[in-house]
């Protein structure tokens, strides 16, 4: 009789065990997933930083991707305003082994018609390497679609 309760209490532990174990696997699998889908940097950090100042950063927000030639080589970490100047300035994490000349120019572009906002860079040709921290000079703000639609259907006020 005294056999009976130790051999149930065994099979409990060991069902305990059991669920303990599942319960782990699932929380370390959900850690991953959340590191892998939120483009999380868990050791190191693979991107240095740099700078472009905009006159309308409009739509541009952190997370957009920075692109060259239609690849992905960064993203944008944060757009503020420049108090001093009135300008928008966005600071890009690009990635480590991109090497961009100090004459690259970085446009806002849209995907598609009326996608999200990202920045494509075009490089440039001078030679001269673009250090982690430093501005790209060259920008081209986004093209304002409502802007221009209400040029054309109001007319331009400004000229007349």
């Amino acid at each position: 009789m005294i056999l009976q309760p130790i051999g149930g209490v065994m099979k409990k532990s060991s069902l305990e065990m059991a669920v303990g174990v599942f319960v782990i696997i699932g929380l370390l699998c959900v850690g991953y997933l959340t590191i892998k889908l939120g483009q999380m940097e868990l050791l190191g950090d693979n991107y240095y930083t740099l700078y472009a100042k905009f006159n309308s950063a409009t739509g541009l927000k952190p997370g957009s991707n920075v692109e060259i030639a239609g690849v992905r080589v960064g993203q944008v970490e944060d757009v503020i305003l420049e108090p001093v100047m009135k300008i928008a300035k966005v600071t890009l994490k690009i990635e480590k082994g991109i090497e961009l000349d100090d004459d690259s120019i970085a446009s806002v572009k849209t995907s598609g018609l009326i996608g999200d906002k990202f920045i494509l860079i075009t490089s440039g040709g001078s030679g001269d390497i673009l250090e982690p921290g430093g501005t790209i000079t060259e920008t081209e703000s986004a093209l304002d679609i409502e802007d221009l639609v209400s040029k054309y259907v109001f007319g331009d006020k400004k000229n007349k």
